[in-house]
């Protein structure tokens, strides 16, 4: 199942990587779609707003755990490329040592912090106490969390993307069936829609552990590559924190435009909760296709292949494009049934304003797909540093702007949809700015 990125057409070898990928990120993704439906549907919006509140913040913790194993990842890649066994086990000792430590760490500061989140995001009283029921049991899944995609970058990283999809769609098949059970068979309420996702976390977070440890020998740790040489750590920390950085820093930005949001209110709230589960559905195969993307520089860039390098490049942005444009048709044209999904029809003013968001988010795909391909190129070519560069110019755009165009009337909550492509495009121009200028530099091998 492993794939050897830096052999065969460059195209089929980066789809065929890619695929599974996307396939179990949008699985991932229905963890808390499935709860959004449910508790949408049959426990009411201010249960809905609770929900979608907690995903915003789950979305910032998780990013901080998937920052650290990408950067990681990263590593991985270059190394497998490079054919260096010796240096990919004490990496994935070094690094699952260094990363569960983190994880430990962020675990009791969610639990610590828990009672200052309401304030931070300005909760409305009526929303706080469904949400924190539902938070005090989300948090018990950040491990599982860990421990699915420290593994899943690492087998990604040799070329298995279809391992982590197999677990992922186990445990999502899982999550539906518990979450429909919980809620609705044990009337559990919003705690048995946390139940239910955090046991099927669990179920493939340990299970992709005991895959790679058991059937993926050649990545276990032995012997002498049991230890921790401050060159190793300080190598998979240079990618794993600034890749932490820059995912977390994006996620910052939208927990402090959730903030802004929870101010107008629950209807609005549950508009926003629902409207970025669809947006973020539409666009994760695009997020999906920039990782893979950069598992395939980074192999190539560790195998020194400097044509199929810039093969892929092409190729990923003609194919990038093409989908962001047939799925920003597609969430245009079928705003309001896809509102109807997670929002009875009844709820006039949450559906209007979802569709008015989706309206103006949708119609920019381009603009995140081109964003995402950045991000995975820089980090791949060793160069994370740029990628944050890029995420603090998108999101503190958004952030700014955010707050500033729904101050003015003419605007209102409508000013926070509009930041969103702004900060897009002021981030991609200056990617590829940076690209046009440095090509030279960036493609030099060590």
């Amino acid at each position: 199942m492993n794939q050897d990125l830096t052999k065969g057409p460059v195209m089929r070898s980066m789809l065929r990587f890619a695929v599974p990928m996307i396939l179990g990120n949008l699985l991932q993704q229905c963890y808390n779609i499935a709860d959004t439906l449910i508790v949408g549907k049959f426990l009411g919006a201010n249960a809905l707003a609770a929900v979608g509140s907690s995903f915003t913040l789950m979305t910032f913790l998780t990013s901080i755990l998937l920052g650290l194993c990408m950067g990681s990842g990263t590593v991985f890649s270059i190394r497998f490329g490079r054919k260096d066994e010796k240096g990919l086990r004490e990496g994935v000792y070094a690094s699952f040592v260094l990363i569960a430590g983190l994880t430990f760490l962020l675990n009791v500061l969610a639990f610590a912090c828990l009672n200052g989140i309401r304030f931070f995001l300005r909760v409305p009283p009526e929303v706080w106490d469904g949400m924190r029921e539902y938070l005090i049991v989300i948090f018990c899944g950040i491990t599982a969390t860990f421990l699915y995609n420290y593994f899943a970058s690492l087998l990604r990283a040799i070329g298995n993307s279809f391992v982590p999809l197999i677990f992922l769609a186990i445990s999502a098949v899982l999550n539906i069936i518990m979450d429909l059970w919980f809620v609705l068979g044990l009337e559990r309420g919003i705690s048995g829609a946390a139940e239910a996702t955090v046991i099927a976390q669990y179920i493939s977070g340990i299970g992709i552990t005991l895959y790679a440890l058991l059937r993926c020998p050649q990545l276990r740790p032995k012997g002498n590559s049991v230890r921790i040489r401050w060159a190793c750590i300080k190598e998979i920390a240079g990618f794993s924190v600034l890749t932490c950085i820059q995912q977390s820093v994006m996620n910052l930005g939208i927990l402090m435009v959730q903030g802004l949001v929870n101010s107008f209110g629950p209807s609005i709230m549950a508009a926003f909760a629902a409207a970025v589960k669809i947006d973020a559905f539409a666009y994760m195969p695009v997020q999906d296709f920039g990782n893979a993307f950069s598992t395939f520089i980074a192999q190539n860039y560790g195998a020194k292949k400097e044509d199929r390098i810039r093969s892929g490049l092409k190729g990923a942005v003609l194919l990038s494009a093409v989908f962001c444009l047939v799925v920003s048709a597609a969430v245009w044209i079928f705003a309001r049934p896809l509102m109807e999904l997670f929002v009875d029809a009844g709820e006039a003013k949450v559906i209007a304003e979802g569709i008015r968001y989706l309206h103006i988010e949708g119609a920019f795909y381009c603009g995140i797909g081109c964003l995402f391909l950045l991000y995975g190129l820089y980090r791949a070519l060793g160069k994370p540093d740029m990628s944050v560069i890029l995420t603090v110019i998108s999101l503190g755009t958004r952030v700014a702007l955010a707050y500033l165009l729904s101050a003015l009337p003419v605007f209102g909550v409508a000013g926070i949809w509009w930041s969103v492509p702004i900060g897009w495009f002021l981030a991609d121009m200056t990617g590829m700015i940076y690209y046009m200028i440095r090509r030279k530099q960036l493609l030099s091998f060590p």
